[in-house]
C-alpha cells in the first residue's frame, strides 16, 4: 500500500473550548493522544499542524502554519506542503471518538480518481476527517490568496467523493467544541 501521512490539525482559536482543543482531557488522556492512537495502526508518518510549543511533549513532528489565520484551509495547504507522500489523511484535532477502523475503510475507499474524499452522515458533510491529495496544492494556495476559505467551496473545485456513514458508527465525527458538548461526551462514555 502507498505510503500514508496523517496530519492533524491542532490550530483554531477555540473560542468556546477556552483552552488548547487538542489537549482537552476525555477519559484522562488528551483528545490528540486518542487520534494518534487511532491513526498509528495506519502510518506512523504522523505531523502536527500547530502554531503553539503546547504539543511539544509529543514525539511527533510539528509545523507551523504557512499562512497564519487561515482556518481549515490553511492548515490543510500546510500539512500538503510538509508531506512526502501523494496521499495525506487530514484529522482535526477534536474528534476523540475516531477509530482506526474507520480511518482504515476511508483510505480503502479512496482511489486515485479521487482528489479529496471525506465522510459524511445525515447529510453532514466532514471535511476535516478525509484523505488529500498534493495534487490540489495550487487550488489551496488559490483559495488562501482570494481568501475563499469554506471547505465546502474547496470540495467544489476539486474533484471529491463522499462517502456515507450511518447509524452507531456516525457518533466517531463527533467533534467537541464547547464545554457542554465535553460533559455531554464525557457523560456518555
Amino acid at each position: 500500500m502507498e505510503k500514508i501521512t496523517v496530519s492533524i490539525l491542532c490550530g483554531g482559536k477555540s473560542s468556546r473550548m477556552q483552552s488548547e482543543k487538542g489537549l482537552v482531557l476525555f477519559q484522562g488522556k488528551p483528545f490528540i493522544e486518542h487520534i494518534i492512537a487511532a491513526a498509528l495502526p495506519i502510518s506512523n508518518e504522523i505531523q502536527l499542524v500547530t502554531n503553539t510549543s503546547d504539543y511539544d511533549y509529543l514525539s511527533y513532528k510539528k509545523i507551523k502554519d504557512i499562512e497564519l489565520d487561515k482556518g481549515p484551509i490553511g492548515g490543510i495547504y500546510t500539512a500538503l506542503v510538509h508531506s512526502e507522500s501523494e496521499i495525506n489523511l487530514i484529522l482535526s484535532c477534536d474528534i476523540p471518538l475516531i477509530s482506526t477502523e474507520l480511518l482504515s475503510e476511508l483510505i480503502a475507499k479512496h482511489n486515485a480518481y479521487f482528489e479529496v474524499s471525506v465522510f459524511s452522515e445525515a447529510n453532514k458533510i466532514h471535511p476535516l476527517i478525509g484523505i488529500y491529495s498534493k495534487k490540489i496544492i495550487p487550488i489551496l494556495k488559490k483559495a488562501i490568496e482570494e481568501n475563499d476559505l469554506k471547505m465546502m467551496r474547496l470540495l467544489e473545485k476539486v474533484n471529491h467523493q463522499i462517502i456515507e456513514v450511518a447509524g452507531e458508527r456516525s457518533e466517531q465525527f463527533r467533534n467537541v467544541n464547547s464545554l457542554t458538548e465535553l460533559n455531554e461526551l464525557n457523560a456518555k462514555y
